[in-house]
């Protein structure tokens, strides 16, 4: 029998203001990907819905709480399996942000960018394939 890949479920969120702007995070330097700019979000628990794993993980990294009834989804990224990582999956969720300032609460910074900025940041694969993804659906 074949053996079957595993893989890890990660959420993300987009999220965006009243000016149109999308809150980007920049990951520490120490850290995997150190440096680049990404959706913020984090890996869904064993047991946990990715909906309610993104409302967790954004209060964690930013301190913000989403309601989760507002959370759209948004699209979906994944890298091809390789034999030697388990598959990475992440899903996109959307959702308008108009409270006070964020702040990276586990390290590295955020900032808010305008699609075509966005689009000139530094990412990871993943997070290119997301950008491209939810800004190719606003156009449409």
């Amino acid at each position: 029998m074949e053996k079957i890949p595993t893989w890890t479920c990660v959420v993300a969120l987009a999220l965006f203001d009243d000016a149109g702007r999308w809150l980007m995070h920049r990951r520490p330097l120490e850290k995997h990907h150190g440096g680049l700019w990404e959706f913020p979000g984090g890996k869904v628990e064993i047991g946990e819905s990715p909906s309610f794993a993104l409302v967790r993980e954004i209060k964690e990294e930013l301190g913000l709480e989403l309601v989760l009834e507002e959370l759209e989804p948004a699209g979906f990224a994944q890298d091809l399996p390789n034999g030697a990582a388990k598959q990475l999956v992440i899903l996109l969720y959307k959702s308008k942000w108009s409270g006070a300032p964020v702040a990276a609460l586990e390290g590295g910074i955020v900032g808010w960018f305008s699609p075509s900025e966005l689009g000139s940041l530094e990412k990871p694969p993943l997070d290119i394939a997301l950008a491209r993804g939810l800004f190719e659906k606003a156009s449409d």
